[in-house]
């Protein structure tokens, strides 16, 4: 049974789901809120808002940058509420965190990093800066064409490959296309933000699940970033970017027990 919508900012498009803890689901670049649809049923036990990222599915556009999206979704999203992220997403939720630490309960990062560009300089690994300026020439002449290559490196290296780029883009095209200019914002923000200087602010729990395959986030990040005692990292051995598409049993069975702990 879905429960009462929140007052909703004039401009973004949040579905919200089922009745308990409140559970924010941002996605990924280039996408929207229904690629969380095959999870929506075992997620039934948390109120869960599903929002599409402005400019993104039903979403209108906002101008400005990644302190400007977050703003926008803290005005309309229920204090108190853990905030999960995938890819993108995972950078929203964690400036959300930074930014707004008695709002966001507890943070759930998803084949995501502080800082997706890689840094040669610093041996951070990451996205070659060549692959983002590719997709940045891309979007103005097919943008159907560059959100469909995106999805498959996506999923690059799962077994699954082919079914999981399928299962995305009859997902993700359910809803309109990413309004360009949107689409260019991520794109700066991937290209640009850094939050690993500020980590250390955040003191809520944080679960990290990353894929060993993942071409866009690659294994190495995960020995880069600090522990705590409040930080869970977990590394599923055969996922690729996408593991709650690849290998959604084994991402439930990750996220259930953690996000046991908010229920009380």
């Amino acid at each position: 049974m879905n429960s009462a919508t929140p007052a909703h900012h004039p401009q973004l498009h949040i579905d919200t789901r089922g009745q308990g803890p409140d559970l924010v689901m941002l996605h990924g670049w280039g996408v929207n809120s229904a690629v969380f649809t095959p999870l929506h049923e075992q997620l039934s036990e948390y109120r869960v808002h599903y929002v599409d990222l402005p400019g993104f599915g039903l979403s209108q556009p906002i101008a400005g940058g990644l302190s400007t999206w977050v703003d926008a979704l803290i005005h309309v999203l229920p204090a108190n509420a853990i905030w999960a992220g995938w890819s993108l997403g995972g950078l929203v939720a964690t400036q959300a965190a930074i930014s707004y630490p008695s709002h966001v309960r507890g943070l759930m990062t998803i084949a995501s990093s502080p800082c997706f560009m890689a840094r040669e300089e610093e041996a951070w690994p990451g996205i070659p800066p060549q692959v983002l300026s590719m997709f940045g020439e891309q979007l103005g002449q097919n943008l159907p064409k560059t959100i469909e290559r995106f999805l498959a490196i996506q999923a690059m290296g799962s077994e699954t490959a082919k079914d999981d780029i399928k299962q995305l883009r009859d997902l993700v095209l359910a809803r309109p296309l990413p309004d360009a200019a949107a689409l260019t914002q991520g794109l700066d923000m991937l290209n640009q933000i850094d939050l690993r200087p500020q980590l250390s602010a955040i003191q809520q729990p944080w679960l990290r699940i990353w894929g060993r395959l993942d071409g866009l986030v690659p294994k190495r990040v995960q020995p880069q970033m600090p522990t705590a005692s409040h930080i869970t990292d977990v590394m599923l051995a055969k996922a690729s970017h996408a593991p709650f598409v690849s290998h959604r049993e084994e991402f439930l069975q990750t996220i259930t027990p953690w996000l046991a702990q908010f229920k009380d």
